[in-house]
């Protein structure tokens, strides 16, 4: 274990910082979405390693040992349920086991794999995150006394929504349809952008559609045009 984990669990939380002294594992694909993690968690106390896929997030728990796991439901290389069912199983389990999804009817399935709980997209609400780790932490790590809580919202740097719409444009190229479908489903929320969440959600439907991809490819390189104007 790194010097900077011992340091950290050594931390006692906080009113203001209630999750001082805990290690998040964010297993993420999209870099807008884990950047949202990244700051909730900053402003809580926490320290953050990410994994971007089942393969890098087994390498980093074959290693180190975080007291949080947060797991998307819809990784490049596989379900985040499979990854959900083996850390629930592991032993000693990890406190908190938490599933996050852009697709809220992934839900009960997460719960039925073996996380605590199911973080809804956008994960922006300070006061969300911290209720849902602190829900499952045990009390010799909780922190003493009242808590204010932080309606504060988060928002993500832009670079990562654009660096996540490069990457949908490649994985829609090699003709991951299924998988693309998903991804921007969950940036769609987090960025607010109701158009590009009905369509993915129609790729999600139809991920062979040669119809729907060309779409999708259209409305990308018009976000992507955006960035570029500016």
């Amino acid at each position: 274990m790194e010097e900077m984990d011992r340091y950290m669990k050594a931390q006692a939380p906080t009113a203001l910082r209630p999750l001082l002294g805990q290690t998040v594992l964010a297993v993420e694909d999209s870099r807008f979405a884990c950047e949202a993690i990244r700051l909730v968690c900053l402003r809580s106390g926490a320290r953050i390693r990410r994994a971007d896929s089942l393969s890098a997030a087994r390498r980093h728990l074959s290693v180190y040992r975080p007291t949080v796991v947060i797991v998307d439901i819809g990784l490049p290389d596989g379900s985040g349920a499979e990854l959900i069912e083996e850390v629930a199983r592991a032993v000693p389990r990890v406190p908190v086991l938490l599933a996050t999804s852009g697709d809220d009817s992934l839900a009960d399935a997460a719960c039925a794999a073996g996380a605590d709980a199911f973080l809804a997209k956008p994960v922006a609400s300070i006061a969300a995150f911290q209720s849902a780790v602190l829900a499952h932490l045990p009390p010799e790590a909780q922190p003493h006394g009242p808590r204010a809580v932080n309606d504060d919202a988060v928002t993500a740097d832009t670079i990562a929504y654009y660096d996540d719409l490069d990457h949908a444009l490649d994985a829609l190229s090699t003709g991951e349809g299924s998988y693309v479908g998903q991804f921007l489903t969950g940036v769609a929320r987090q960025v607010g952008d109701g158009e590009l969440e009905g369509l993915a959600h129609r790729l999600c439907q139809a991920p062979d559609s040669a119809e729907i991809a060309g779409r999708m490819e259209r409305l990308l390189s018009e976000r992507m045009g955006a960035r570029l104007a500016v």
